[in-house]
């Protein structure tokens, strides 16, 4: 299924116009008798790559998510008067050092450090093909920006894409400063194949050690101008390119080369990577940056800077497959905070507010998009609210304890025992959200802190619970009244089920070495690690299961419980989507898939579009877990799975942000299914989904 049909692509049509118009005209020609000469000196021959990856020279440097300000929100708005000649026109020196100085009277002292400088300053290449400065936008040259930057105390960032841009290639003739041998013509493939998230640049070929040369050379003319952070864009695989039958979009050995060159480039510079990262390069990109975009721009692209609808909320569903990724060096990139100026942000309060909950708890760079000499005190107060900063800069990314329905509860256990709690209501209309203390790993009475109304309550038990307007959210920070010696573990959740064996996970306890694991009472398992596959159960019965932290002789209380009913004899059962007693809606309908089961699945579902899978038959009435098979080559899609014309869940599918349609990958969803034959209505009427391959129960 064509992925941009399910979300409009942004970034390759109005960034297409703004970042790469502006930043890869006027190059610098080469004289009419830079022929090549009837002698030339040889470009060095390729040398054997060390595998190991490079180590980072300054790991202070991202040791915790930045703070921050980046030009792009405003470049790409058509907010009145913000661009007033013209799509990405806002950037210019006089209007970054007027942000600059923003920065430095508002926000510096709450740990807001970067000014950050997006697409639009580059005017060509000089007569190594290096970036040059729009002289027309930034008269002094970037050097003298940054070293204004610098005397605010802050520090200076700048952008760059991947690839050579073709207007520095030159015919090939183009020399690489530093490099004696090494042209243009020698960095790139024989057929200038192109590459990057707009094709607007030609491949580098790193088996040339003159690529890696051109990486230094960039990186070294960014350190002799002061940049403290490289922004690198349309980066792959991912932004809906990079397949594995794509090659050409494949950029980790640029990403590898890069990494490389700002380790030696003499300078402390971050280096983060943009945008829409696939996932299934994660360990490339944990190794060689310091971060990276989980999703495409935040931005609208309309006449205010964001929407809810068309750019943020879709950072709940995107996020959850990168949560492990992140750590001291590198974050996940949510991109901009637009939560400064309510008119100029297009969000309402309530939506403000839960923006900038989420990407604080998820320990997310948290570097602001708006006209911060506009700052209003609503915004003012969501961005200098240091308990929040706080719980940012901890480190410690929250996760989602449930994502089946819109009312959804993320948390982080903090090393001092205590937790942070976010309820977050996606829904259209009001709706209470409720977080189990027992799911949380929270024993006896707490103390509740709602952090954003300074407020605290004490002796409270069982679960904490907030009445949410529609995009609305509390935070939460709730520290039990005892702390144990082995806490509880947390968020237990069924990961896969058969006739005789259910595989579970839940999250590590504060002190245990070990956990037991208990079915219906009685101990059934032990485990080193937080998961276990428990063995020897019976075809067809229903089984409570607990988890508890041990340590030595002691042990902690149990975890909240769950229950599951294992398979019937003769399954798990699967039932294709494509299969004959399938009802299909719309323009649902049977696509190849030669890695898929039976060699079909069923795309194009969505909006008026259904696939419902018939006859789905199980013994007893109870809570299954089924087991979904799904191609997503978008970051992620969601849909709604509805029970026999009832109970509905939503689902979230991990997308692959490479336009990878053709690998199946699964996911897992608890559902309670009545004696006899079920109906399973995948579908969502506000967008589309992933492909559906299969179902086992």
């Amino acid at each position: 299924m064509d992925p941009t049909l399910g979300r409009v692509n942004r970034r390759r049509v109005s960034a297409a116009l703004a970042a790469v118009a502006l930043v890869t005209t006027s190059a610098v020609i080469a004289p009419a008798d830079a022929a090549l000469p009837l002698a030339q000196p040889l470009a060095p021959q390729p040398a054997a790559k060390d595998p190991r990856p490079v180590p980072a020279k300054y790991p202070q440097l991202a040791a915790k998510p930045y703070l921050g300000w980046s030009s792009w929100s405003l470049q790409s708005t058509n907010y009145p008067g913000v661009n007033p000649d013209g799509p990405g026109s806002f950037i210019s020196e006089k209007n970054i050092l007027a942000q600059a100085n923003a920065m430095a009277t508002k926000l510096k002292p709450f740990g807001y450090e970067y000014i950050n400088i997006d697409a639009g300053w580059q005017d060509g290449g000089d007569e190594y093909g290096r970036p040059v400065a729009n002289l027309k936008r930034f008269p002094r040259g970037m050097k003298a920006v940054g070293d204004d930057i610098h005397k605010l105390g802050l520090k200076f960032g700048i952008y760059t894409v991947v690839g050579l841009g073709m207007d520095v290639y030159r015919e090939g003739n183009t020399p690489i400063h530093n490099a004696p041998g090494c042209f243009t013509r020698d960095i790139v493939y024989p057929d200038l194949r192109k590459t990057n998230g707009w094709d607007a640049a030609y491949k580098i070929n790193y088996e040339s050690p003159c690529a890696q040369k051109y990486a230094d050379s960039i990186t070294k003319l960014f350190a002799s101008w002061g940049v403290d952070f490289i922004k690198m864009d349309g980066v792959g695989p991912g932004s809906w390119k990079g397949a594995p039958d794509d090659p050409n979009h494949n950029n980790t050995e640029d990403v590898e080369a890069w990494w490389r060159s700002v380790q030696n480039a003499g300078r402390p510079m971050l280096y983060t990577l943009s945008w829409s990262l696939s996932h299934r390069y994660a360990e490339v990109w944990k190794q060689n940056s310091n971060g990276w975009r989980i999703d495409t721009d935040v931005e609208c692209y309309c006449d205010t800077i964001v929407r809810w609808d068309g750019s943020v909320k879709q950072r709940w569903w995107d996020l959850p497959q990168w949560i492990d990724d992140a750590g001291p060096g590198h974050w996940n990139n949510l991109d901009a905070i637009n939560v400064g100026v309510g008119e100029m942000d297009g969000l309402n309060e309530a939506e403000r507010q839960s923006y900038m909950t989420f990407w604080a708890i998820n320990a997310a760079p948290l570097f602001v998009g708006d006209d911060m000499t506009k700052l209003d005190a609503y915004g003012l107060k969501l961005l200098t609210n240091r308990e929040v900063l706080a719980i940012n800069q901890s480190a410690n990314p929250a996760r989602p304890l449930n994502q089946d329905q819109l009312q959804q509860v993320w948390y982080a256990k903090n090393a001092d025992g205590s937790v942070t709690v976010g309820l977050f209501n996606l829904a259209e209309t009001p709706a209470t959200v409720t977080g189990d203390f027992g799911q949380l790993g929270i024993n006896g009475k707490a103390t509740v802190r709602d952090v954003w109304a300074d407020k605290n309550t004490r002796n409270v038990s069982g679960s904490v619970s907030a009445a949410l307007p529609a995009h609305g959210s509390k935070l939460y920070k709730i520290t039990p009244n005892n702390r144990p010696a082995i806490g509880v573990p947390a968020d237990l959740t069924a990961t896969d089920v058969s006739r005789t064996t259910t595989t579970l996970a839940w999250q590590p306890s504060t002190g245990a070495s070990s956990y037991k694991i208990f079915a219906n009472g009685k101990q059934v398992a032990t485990s080193s690690t937080p998961s276990a596959v428990v063995t020897g159960l019976l075809p067809q019965t229903q089984y409570t299961f607990t988890v508890k932290g041990a340590n030595g002789h002691r042990t902690s209380e149990a975890s909240a419980p769950i229950t599951m009913l294992t398979s019937k004899n003769g399954g798990p059962v699967r039932y294709e989507a494509e299969a004959a007693n399938s009802t299909l809606t719309g323009n649902a309908g049977a696509n190849g898939c030669s890695l898929c089961s039976g060699g079909k699945k069923i795309g194009n579902i969505g909006y008026d579009a259904s696939v419902t899978l018939n006859d789905i038959t199980v013994p007893k009435t109870g809570t299954y877990l089924l087991k979904i098979a799904y191609t997503d080559g978008d970051t992620s899609r969601q849909s709604m799975l509805t029970v026999n014309g009832g109970d509905s869940y939503w689902i979230n599918y991990h997308g692959l942000g490479d336009n990878d349609w053709g690998t199946p990958q699964v996911t897992y969803l608890p559902v309670k299914l009545t004696a006899g034959a079920n109906a399973l209505k995948i579908h969502n009427p506000s967008g589309y989904i992933a492909d559906i391959d299969w179902i086992t129960v």
